[in-house]
């Protein structure tokens, strides 16, 4: 008979001196976290007997006793478990009594069904600190002390159950006082699976621009001088490398900016404590919550003015990306005397970040000075994470180290699916039961690659998770090489999701939602049904369909992807749309510079339809207006534009531009044109950038409450879910959400997982199984099996 643990800890029992056993399965994160020693020192606290053991499930345990000291346990595993174990399911079964003499803790099961949770890689916590600066104790300045509650996890493991033999640890045997702590339960290194020390763990090495060893006593103090003389160097992490500099050398980071081809995108800070980072920034009682906490993700916060990091760190940029050292090594690097160093992904922009040392000295080649490796393996890349806080709440923009692969939890059981993605900032989903597992960071598909790091975090999530996929979801344009990838697939439903319907229903399955919602999916491109670029789209519907009710009126994108890294092609569209041929009469910055025959060109192909493609894209609409107020013409990374637009505007009072929607059967269309023209007209009259953009953020906020409130009328619906990379704006996610509600709607948007297409495969995964479900097919393409 199972029994709920209420039903445990709150019958009534008439002798609680009686003895009572039950067998106790507990679900969730409880692996690699100290849960057995834990369940351990418990029971032998309250003279209890029995056993605990891994299991391919999580934790399995028998507990005999007294029913009061029973009680008392089940009720201390339940509310006080150890600081990184998470439990998500618990059940109890009343078993015959044993009569043993000792609780034991056995060796773990192997079972076929497997579903237990993998701890992501964990910062180092306090008390390893402790020793790593303690000159007595004899893990002092060893760049891998580690324990149950700490280091690598996640970026080792090979297979679960998660003990040493299936993790890169393997390679090394412990000595005889790393092995005594391995095997005492009392001890906080209790299959600590990374254990290790001086005498028998992993070590670090500092290379040359060759590849070739150095012989230095010190390696990490070297590298830390010769990051003072300005040299980067390659540094070999948890889930991969970094390239640092000192981020107080401007020209050292310009040297790095351009062997890296990065030219303008803010670089990440890694500061040794709070005290350092306030030097330069300013962050809320939440941010220094989330910068000191086990995940240790790369926080945005604003900048102190004036500050001495070099400004190439975070040029036009209101806000630095800044973290804490989360591994030994960073914490002893940076107690070396810098403010901050830069870490910055360590690749060649668009690709992966380096795994392994030799891959290093190869692919880094040119660009890292010196290399600071180790011979730990890193069996997956991870990157950092990165989050802000917007609205009240930290939401993630790149969910990787830190935080993967626990799962987004499902409002009920979905069938097995893999969700390919989308092109850009491409993630997995594997769902497993209520479990939908969101892969790390894995980059931009525009490579072989990154082509292989997609092939291979599927593969190993497959394996690990113990997941066959009965479904692929897919994104439908045809291009993406995880739409090619998923199509490759033979005896396999495979079901087409459009993009824009899987942000909303991503937003959806992250807070449960099964109605009928209004979703605003505002991005900068995805494909749309009738083949034309969507991207500012309204819709209604649930998790299996979708209606298309509103969306920016199309108009061309002169050049195709090419629009996308010159905004000022987007600014002429807009204007030619707005004016016609007396766009030439308008006095505009936009024209300093450029050639008049270019742009006439440009203008016959919006007039011919040549490689012109039409688009409903708001991300678009963001570059064209920041074209026109003389902000960007063309951009170093995606989101550019819109981002200096944002940042730009000073938070006072202004008044919205004219706008205007058009009904055209049923379907509301944003027209841009009267938001063209008062921009125009303000900058002709010399209003100031930061007005324009105020004015301008306004303006998309009043004229999508309007669609908003028109299809509410129209439907009854009153739920909004808010999808898209535009939501990573965050005036406009926030005023958004503030003039919504304020008009009654219930207003839902990403935290736990990306806006951006970072979070796109969540909702590819959960719209492929309820379309299954109701045998509903109307919006996507699908391919039965063979």
């Amino acid at each position: 008979m199972h029994l709920g643990l209420d039903q445990v800890l709150f019958q009534k029992v008439k002798h609680q001196k009686m003895k009572i056993r039950y067998r106790v399965s507990i679900q969730g994160i409880v692996q690699g976290v100290g849960f057995r020693p834990f369940v351990y020192q418990q029971a032998t606290a309250g003279n209890l007997t029995g056993y605990v053991t891994n299991t391919s499930q999580g934790v399995e345990l028998e507990i005999e006793g007294e029913a009061e000291a029973v009680e008392s346990f089940l009720r201390t595993v339940r509310n006080n478990p150890p600081p990184l174990a998470r439990i998500t399911g618990l059940e109890v079964n009343p078993r015959p009594l044993n009569h043993d003499h000792q609780f034991r803790i056995l060796p773990s099961l192997v079972q076929e069904d497997r579903s237990a949770l993998i701890s992501p890689d964990i910062a180092t916590c306090d008390e390893c600190l402790k020793e790593l600066k303690d000159p007595a104790d004899r893990r002092y300045h060893y760049p891998f002390i580690n324990c149950t509650n700490c280091g690598p996890r996640y970026t080792i493991i090979q297979d679960i159950p998660y003990d040493r033999p299936k993790t890169t640890m393997a390679a090394f045997t412990m000595c005889p006082e790393c092995a005594e702590e391995y095997h005492s339960p009392l001890n906080r290194r209790f299959h600590a699976q990374p254990n290790a020390c001086p005498q028998c763990g992993p070590q670090v090495f500092l290379h040359d621009e060759q590849g070739v060893r150095m012989d230095v006593p010190d390696p990490i103090r070297e590298t830390a001088r010769l990051l003072r003389q300005g040299w980067i160097a390659a540094i070999k992490g948890l889930g991969g490398f970094h390239l640092a500099v000192d981020a107080g050398q401007e020209e050292a980071v310009r040297r790095l900016r351009a062997r890296k081809h990065r030219e303008e995108k803010p670089l990440a800070l890694m500061s040794r404590d709070l005290e350092t980072i306030f030097s330069y920034a300013q962050a809320s009682p939440e941010e220094i919550k989330i910068l000191e906490s086990k995940e240790r993700p790369i926080v945005l916060l604003s900048k102190k003015h004036p500050n001495s990091i070099a400004p190439s760190v975070a040029p036009d940029n209101q806000y630095f990306g800044v973290m804490l050292p989360y591994t030994p090594v960073h914490h002893l690097l940076l107690e070396q005397g810098f403010q901050a160093l830069v870490m910055t992904s360590g690749n060649l922009s668009e690709e992966p970040i380096c795994l392994d040392n030799e891959e290093a000295f190869r692919r880094l080649k040119g660009i890292a000075d010196f290399f600071l490796v180790h011979n730990r393996d890193i069996y997956l890349r991870s990157d950092d994470s990165i989050v802000q806080k917007v609205s009240g709440r930290l939401r993630q923009m790149r969910r990787s180290r830190g935080f993967v692969p626990i799962p987004v939890f499902l409002k009920e059981p979905v069938a097995p699916i893999l969700a390919c993605g989308a092109e850009l900032k491409n993630t997995i989903c594997l769902t497993k039961g209520n479990r939908a597992f969101l892969s790390q960071h894995i980059g931009d598909l525009e490579n072989l690659e990154t082509l292989d790091f997609f092939k291979l975090t599927i593969n190993h999530l497959k394996q690990i998770l113990q997941i066959e996929p009965m479904i692929i979801a897919y994104d439908l344009h045809p291009d993406y090489l995880s739409t090619r990838y998923a199509l490759e697939q033979q005896g396999i439903l495979t079901i087409g999701i459009q993009h824009h319907f899987a942000h909303m229903v991503g937003c959806m399955a992250e807070h449960g939602l099964d109605e009928k919602v209004i979703g605003l999916s505002l991005d900068g491109s995805g494909y749309g049904l009738d083949g034309r670029i969507w991207g500012g789209e309204i819709l209604t519907g649930d998790l299996s369909s979708f209606e298309r009710r509103g969306h920016f009126a199309y108009l061309p994108l002169p050049g195709g992807a090419r629009a996308i890294k010159e905004p000022w092609r987007m600014a002429v569209s807009y204007l030619y749309q707005a004016y016609g041929e007396r766009l030439w009469e308008q006095r505009l910055p936009l024209w300093e510079g450029l050639e008049r025959s270019k742009v006439e060109i440009l203008l016959r192909m919006i007039q011919q339809g040549i490689n012109s493609p039409l688009t409903s894209s708001c991300g678009r609409l963001f570059d064209g207006v920041a074209a026109l107020v003389g902000l960007r013409k063309t951009v170093a990374f995606e989101g550019q534009a819109a981002m200096e637009l944002e940042m730009v505007q000073k938070m006072e009072r202004a008044s919205s531009y004219p706008w205007e929607i058009l009904n055209d059967n049923g379907i509301h269309l944003i027209q841009p044109q009267p938001i063209i023209r008062g921009v125009v007209e303000d900058v002709q009259r010399g209003s100031s950038t930061a007005l324009i953009s105020r004015r301008f953020h306004l303006t998309l906020i009043e004229v999508l409450f309007r669609v908003a409130r028109e299809i509410r009328t129209e439907t009854g619906i009153k739920k909004v879910v808010l999808g898209g990379g535009v939501f990573q704006n965050r005036v406009l996610l926030t005023g958004m959400e503030e003039r919504l509600q304020a008009e009654g709607f219930q207003v839902y948007s990403k935290a736990l997982v990306p806006s951006n297409d970072g979070g796109i495969a969540l909702g590819q995964a959960v719209a492929a199984h309820y379309m299954v479900k109701g045998n509903k097919n109307p919006e996507s393409r699908s391919q039965n099996p063979e």
